[in-house]
C-alpha cells in the first residue's frame, strides 16, 4: 500500500475586533530599503497614533529583520511568508513612505478577504506617494477592491476622517466629479485625423520592443497581449543581455561623435574623479553606446518604439539608461548610422522610448508621436513620475520628475541641459541625467492603464509654469536635484482628485505651441485612442 504525504492543513486565524494589520512593501535594492527605513518608521508611528485615537490597535505583520535593519517586505517570496501570518479577513493597511515593488505583496493582496487600505506620505524627499500610485494601479488592474489615502503630516482632519470612514465601512469615498466618459465627438478635422490614424494602426499594426518586462515590480505596466493586440500593437520581446552585447560592438569613435554632437549644441556635464559618487566621461561613453545600440536593434526588428527596463539587470553592468532614453525621445538628436555605415537610422525623427519598459507609456508614446507628427507639431514626449507638489501663489503646482530622461526640447534646447550623476544609492554604476527645468507652456497629459479588464486612457490638459529660481531650487532640493523637473498645473483637477483617480505612478507629457493647438491635438489623440478600442476618459477641464 502506498503512503502519501499530505500537507498540513492550515488553521484559519481569527482577528481581534478593532485590529488592523500593517505591512510595508519595499524596494528590491537593499541600499534603498536601508536608506528609507527611518522615514517609514515615522509614517507607521503617525498612522498608528491616529488609529489608536479611534480605539483601534495596529499589529505589524512582520518585525524588523536584524540582518537588514529594516521591516520592508523585500521580495515576492518574503511577501508570501508574511501573509501566512495575517488572518485572511483582517483589515489590512499597506503603508508606503518609499518607492516599492508591488509584486512583493500582490500575491497576498489578491487573495486577501479583509478590507485593504493603502496609505502614503505626501512628501518630496521620499516618494511614498509614487509607490502608492504604482500599487493602486496594480490593484486596479487585478480588479481588487481597496481604499486609499495620503497625508503630508497625518494630523489633518481630512486624513483622520478618512481613516475613521475606513474603520467603519472598509472604504473611503473620494470625489470623482472631474472624470467623464468621452462623448460623441464632433465632425472636425482633428477627429477625422485621429480616426484615420487609428484605422492605419489597426490595419498596418505596430511593434514595440520590450527589453525585459516587469521593471521595478510594476505589474500595472505589463499589458497582456490579448488586450494590447486589439489596438494593433504587438510586442517584440527582447533581452537586456542582447542590448549589452550590441553595446560592446559600438566603437568609441561612434560614441565620441554622438558626444561631440551634444556638446556642440550646448549640453554640459558635471564631471568628477570618483566614479563611485561622481560622473565620469567613461560613464557617459557607455550611455551613448547604449543609445546607438538601441537604435540598431530597433532597425533589426522593425520596431516602432522601444523600452529599456534597466533598473534590474543592466544596473549591475553599465551606467544608467536615462541619457540614451531622453536622446531617443528627441527629434533633434545625434545621427546614428547602420552598422555598415551606409545610411542613417530613423533620420529626422524622434524614436519613441518608453521609460522603465512601462507598456502604458509605450501605447501612449506611439500614439502621441503619430498624432503630433501628422499635425506638424514637435512630437517629443516623455513620462514623468508624479513626484510631489505644493501650493504656490494660490495654485497647486505639481513636481513632475523622471529619473533623468527627458527630450532636450522640453528644457528649451540642448543648451539648457546638464548631465548630472545619478544617485549612487539607486544607480551604482552612475551615468548622466538630462537635468534641467521644463519650459513653460501648454501640455497634454495622459495615462493608458488597465481597469475593468480593458485598456483605458485618462487624458487631460495642463500647463507647465515658470516658478522663481529660488522656488525651483527648493523643490529640486526637496526631491532629486539631479533630475529634470516640470512645474505642472492641472486644469480643474485638485491634488486629492488626481491622487484618488490616477492609476499609475507615471503621467505622459507632450507640449503644444499654444492652448488652442493643445486642445485640438488632445481631441485628435482622443479620437485615435477611441478608434483603436481604448476607452477614453476626459479628466478636468477639456475643450472639445
Amino acid at each position: 500500500m502506498s503512503t502519501y504525504t499530505h500537507p498540513a492543513q492550515r488553521t484559519r486565524r481569527t482577528v481581534a475586533p478593532m485590529t488592523a494589520y500593517l505591512i510595508a512593501s519595499g524596494d528590491l535594492r537593499e541600499s534603498a530599503n536601508s536608506a528609507g527605513w527611518p522615514t517609514q518608521v515615522e509614517l507607521e508611528a503617525a498612522v498608528t497614533r491616529v488609529l489608536n485615537g479611534l480605539g483601534w490597535q495596529v499589529v505589524r505583520a512582520n518585525g524588523v529583520d536584524p540582518r537588514t535593519g529594516h521591516g520592508f517586505i523585500s521580495s515576492q517570496r518574503m511577501g508570501l511568508e508574511v501573509f501566512k501570518g495575517i488572518p485572511a479577513d483582517a483589515p489590512l493597511i499597506v503603508a508606503e513612505a518609499v518607492w516599492q515593488y508591488s509584486h512583493h505583496v500582490l500575491a497576498g493582496l489578491r487573495t486577501h478577504e479583509g478590507p485593504i487600505l493603502t496609505i502614503a506620505n505626501f512628501a518630496g524627499d521620499w516618494p511614498g506617494l509614487v509607490g502608492l500610485l504604482g500599487l493602486n494601479a496594480g490593484l486596479t488592474k487585478m480588479g481588487k477592491d481597496y481604499a486609499t489615502i495620503w497625508s503630508v503630516d497625518f494630523a489633518d482632519d481630512w486624513f483622520r476622517d478618512g481613516l475613521k470612514e475606513w474603520t467603519e465601512t472598509g472604504s473611503i469615498a473620494h470625489d470623482a466629479s472631474h472624470v467623464r466618459a468621452l462623448p460623441e465627438l464632433p465632425d472636425t478635422p482633428e477627429v477625422s485625423l485621429g480616426r484615420a490614424l487609428g484605422d492605419q494602426l489597426l490595419a498596418e499594426k505596430a511593434i514595440i520592443g520590450v527589453f525585459d518586462e516587469g521593471c521595478m515590480g510594476m505589474y500595472n505596466a505589463i499589458f497582456d497581449d490579448e488586450l494590447l493586440n486589439r489596438t494593433g500593437i504587438y510586442k517584440e520581446r527582447l533581452s537586456q543581455s542582447a542590448l549589452y552585447a550590441e553595446m560592446l560592438t559600438v566603437t568609441d569613435a561612434e560614441a565620441d561623435t554622438a558626444y561631440e554632437w551634444l556638446v556642440d549644441r550646448g549640453m554640459t556635464f558635471k564631471y568628477g574623479e570618483d566614479a563611485t559618487t561622481e560622473l565620469t566621461r567613461e560613464q557617459v561613453q557607455w550611455q551613448l553606446k547604449m543609445y546607438i545600440a538601441a537604435l540598431r536593434i530597433a532597425d533589426d526588428f522593425g520596431l516602432d518604439a522601444v523600452g529599456i527596463q534597466y533598473q534590474q539587470g543592466l544596473k549591475d553592468l553599465v551606467p544608467a539608461s536615462d541619457l540614451a532614453e531622453g536622446i531617443l525621445n528627441s527629434t533633434e538628436r545625434p545621427p546614428v548610422l547602420s552598422r555598415d555605415g551606409s545610411h542613417e537610422l530613423f533620420a529626422g525623427r524622434a524614436f519613441p522610448h518608453f521609460n522603465e519598459a512601462d507598456e502604458g507609456v509605450a501605447v501612449d508614446a506611439l500614439i502621441t508621436d503619430r498624432v503630433w507628427t501628422a499635425m506638424g507639431l514637435v512630437p517629443d514626449n516623455t513620462l514623468h513620475d508624479v513626484r510631489w507638489g505644493e501650493e504656490y501663489d494660490g495654485q497647486f503646482v505639481w513636481v513632475y520628475e523622471i529619473s533623468g530622461s527627458v527630450p532636450g526640447s522640453h528644457l528649451g534646447g540642448w543648451d539648457k541641459a546638464e548631465g548630472w550623476r545619478q544617485g549612487h544609492v539607486f544607480f551604482p554604476a552612475g551615468g548622466a541625467t538630462i537635468n534641467g527645468v521644463s519650459k513653460p507652456g501648454e501640455v497634454v497629459l495622459s495615462r493608458v492603464f488597465i481597469a475593468d479588464g480593458i485598456l483605458q486612457a485618462d487624458i487631460f490638459r495642463a500647463s507647465v509654469v515658470e516658478l522663481p529660481a529660488e522656488e525651483t531650487q527648493r523643490r529640486k532640493d526637496a526631491t532629486n536635484p539631479e533630475w529634470p523637473i516640470a512645474h505642472v498645473v492641472l486644469h480643474d483637477v485638485s491634488r486629492d482628485q488626481f491622487m484618488a483617480r490616477h492609476k499609475a505612478n507615471h503621467a505622459q507629457l507632450v507640449y503644444a505651441p499654444d492652448a488652442e493647438t493643445a486642445d485640438k491635438a488632445l481631441v485628435a489623440k482622443a479620437a485615435m485612442l477611441d478608434r483603436v478600442g481604448i476607452r477614453v476618459n476626459l479628466v478636468g477641464r477639456v475643450a472639445l
